[in-house]
């Protein structure tokens, strides 16, 4: 394997670059624990709650429409993203761009981490049992882990491809997923849709998600370009 993370094949050839690039690893792998362990502990916190906590409510009541015109109209686009249509349009655009860039191994974690994200928050939202507006689970929100999903590989795209450091490739991938998720998560509470803390959590699983499910693939990939042989770097 190549100091950029591209695993090598026999003869020199170059295998797809890794998701997780060596630099990054330690960062992000430390990112994805605490991410999973704050999904969880929010959820004990808030399990079987019907009201904001006091979290939410240092931000906003949640339980009413705090968007009024022009914003609400902005929310309601940024919201159309998390939507069925829309997701799929976000999912189709990010896909083709992998593929454009020659990155078939982000394209499949465009498709399995968003897809397990989005999962992950459906099971959790039954499980958690925390509703708003009397009968509407809410926690995590799927929204704010699918449209951070889709940032978070775009982003480890970037990092890859310009070779960034340790600790300038991990920012990167940081900021943008953080810009994405607070975006939508503005819309998911000025709706009315999501407590805050649901947003947190639906982008906390993206996080432990998108960042496990990167590092089997790539795991994946450099047993299968080794023909089973532990990786040599």
């Amino acid at each position: 394997m190549d100091t950029a993370g591209r695993p090598c094949t026999e003869g020199g050839r170059r295998s797809a670059p890794a998701l997780l690039p060596p630099p990054l690893r330690p960062a992000l792998g430390l990112l994805a624990v605490l991410a999973a362990l704050t999904v969880f502990a929010v959820g004990i916190m808030y399990a079987g709650h019907s009201e904001p906590g006091r979290v939410d409510r240092w931000f906003v009541d949640p339980t009413d429409d705090s968007v009024r015109a022009p914003w609400r109209g902005l929310a309601l686009i940024i919201d159309f993203w998390g939507e069925p249509a829309g997701a799929a349009l976000l999912g189709v655009a990010a896909v083709a761009g992998c593929l454009l860039l020659r990155r078939p191994r982000a394209a499949l974690l465009v498709v399995a981490g968003a897809a397990l994200a989005v999962g992950a928050t459906t099971v959790l939202k039954s499980v958690v049992g925390r509703t708003i507006h009397g009968e509407f689970l809410s926690y995590p929100s799927g929204h704010t882990a699918y449209v951070t999903a889709v940032a978070l590989v775009m982003a480890l795209v970037a990092a890859e491809r310009t070779g960034l450091g340790r600790a300038a490739g991990s920012a990167l991938v940081l900021t943008v997923a953080l810009v994405v998720g607070a975006t939508m998560g503005w819309a998911q509470v000025g709706l009315g849709a999501h407590y805050p803390t649901d947003v947190l959590g639906g982008w906390c699983t993206a996080l432990a998600v998108v960042l496990s499910t990167a590092w089997v693939i790539d795991r994946v990939a450099r047993r299968q370009a080794g023909g089973g042989r532990p990786d040599r770097r």
